[in-house]
């Protein structure tokens, strides 16, 4: 049998990324040994803080952080972007990306730790039934409405990290049930948007957020030409939809039954676990998450 060095067609190394809040890590899974064949990881940080609640990001930062992590991936792998056979990306939670009409950013994307919305989470918790907590997507729309109203008038859609990165590895926009439950409008036993709720942010609002939901391990496209010239990829490699951070996580270390849980400790704290029911927890202590199988995933976070 051939190498993957041999970079033979269709490629044997399955790319996974994860775009977190420090920084971009990048496995090479090899499809023949399933056994990891590489591994990269790409820096960057917050920029410089505007208020002491504000945490912000600029989504190149991710891009130059995946391609800095598939370069040393494949570099310790001693393979080429020939190699790659799939693409999976998973990523961090509730991060606002607003884009223009065009598909461009329109501002630094807010991040999950950003709490400059807690009023507006407040105000939407009462709307809401639950204690939505200034972390969740549609506290920072609301926010950007109020505060920055030229850039609200710009934006057309919202994307979450995750999302973002695919729109950039495909030019196709979708979203899925995991990293959306984290917006804040979702009825999770539905997986749909309820519209009542998007309309508390804004009468736009749900028209801002792509209208299907894809399961995570559908293709939501192939890498562009310009995204492979830009990541160091190979064009035409299909992207899995991928999902959020911790819903990633929990399927990566097997946490797809009940009665088990995870505890991880990163930039947050989070303790998860699957659920085969919704778990609604009105104190918004537990967040009411889907996971990446078609359960639950009800989970603890500390910032």
């Amino acid at each position: 049998m051939a190498s993957p060095r041999a970079g033979h067609a269709g490629g044997t190394l399955s790319l996974g990324v994860d775009v977190g809040t420090q920084g971009c890590k990048a496995i090479l899974y090899d499809l023949r040994t399933h056994a990891i064949a590489g591994r990269g990881v790409g820096a960057y940080d917050l920029i410089p803080r505007t208020s002491t609640n504000c945490a912000e990001q600029d989504p190149s930062a991710w891009l130059e952080g995946i391609r800095a992590a598939v370069a040393q991936a494949l570099a310790s792998a001693g393979a080429s972007p020939d190699d790659l056979a799939s693409v999976g990306v998973s990523g961090q939670q509730h991060g606002m990306v607003a884009l223009d009409e065009s598909g461009n950013v329109v501002r630094p994307a807010k991040l999950w730790c950003d709490t400059e919305s807690a009023p507006e989470a407040a105000e939407l918790a009462e709307v809401f039934g639950w204690h939505m907590q200034a972390g969740f997507t549609a506290s920072k729309a609301l926010w950007l409405k109020r505060h920055e109203p030229d850039n609200w008038a710009r934006t057309h859609t919202i994307l979450l990290p995750h999302d973002f990165v695919n729109y950039f590895l495909t030019g196709v926009m979708s979203m899925e049930a995991g990293d959306a439950s984290g917006i804040g409008v979702m009825d999770i036993t539905s997986r749909t948007f309820k519209r009542e709720w998007c309309d508390a942010v804004d009468v736009r609002f749900a028209s801002m957020l792509p209208s299907e939901l894809l399961p995570p391990d559908a293709r939501c496209g192939d890498v562009t030409p310009a995204a492979a010239a830009a990541l160091g990829l190979r064009a035409g490699i299909p992207v899995a939809t991928g999902s959020g951070d911790n819903m990633m996580s929990a399927l990566g270390v097997g946490c797809v039954a009940e009665g088990q849980l995870v505890c991880s400790l990163g930039t947050s704290g989070t303790l998860f676990g699957f659920s085969a029911s919704p778990v609604r927890d009105p104190t918004g202590a537990v967040a009411p998450f889907c996971d990446a199988t078609g359960g639950y995933l009800p989970l603890l976070c500390t910032m």
